[in-house]
């Protein structure tokens, strides 16, 4: 088994991982399936077969989860997903990994700032408002 390093996991995760957040839209009149306010994640996808990698990812990090994702539309494949969602792992490995490991495509880099960013709004509690969750949505819109 091939230890990765830093550089791989930069070049991986610009090119198939994706830092998100969910924000509650307040102004919504949908039923929210999801109960809570803002939810951050870190992930990467990858099709079944390269699965081993995510396991890797997990070790390299000590945290997160890899998990099955079934996919039902035509002509894809089965995927699995390393996702880590815990918001200490979050703030206290992978934020600081990535500012150490600077990404490459200027894309991602911004979602990762934007990420950042929700990161300290969510850590001081500016979520629980109604002025910051409104605020932390329209940031939120400027993420791929």
């Amino acid at each position: 088994m091939h230890c990765i390093t830093p550089d791989y996991i930069v070049g991986l995760v610009d090119g198939e991982g994706s830092f998100t957040v969910y924000v509650k839209n307040i102004d919504s009149t949908e039923n929210a399936k999801r109960r809570t306010r803002v939810e951050p994640k870190f992930y990467l996808k990858l099709i079944e077969k390269d699965k081993d990698i995510l396991y890797k990812l997990q070790q390299f990090f000590g945290c997160g989860s890899v998990y099955f994702q079934k996919d039902i539309r035509p002509h894809h494949q089965n995927c699995y997903r390393y996702e880590v969602y815990n918001r200490e792992d979050l703030a206290k490995v992978i934020i600081p990994f990535f500012k150490k490991h600077q990404l490459q495509l200027t894309s991602k880099r911004n979602d990762f700032e934007t990420f950042c960013m929700l990161m300290k709004m969510i850590q001081n509690n500016e979520h629980l408002q109604e002025t910051g969750l409104r605020k932390m949505f329209a940031l939120k819109q400027t993420m791929h």
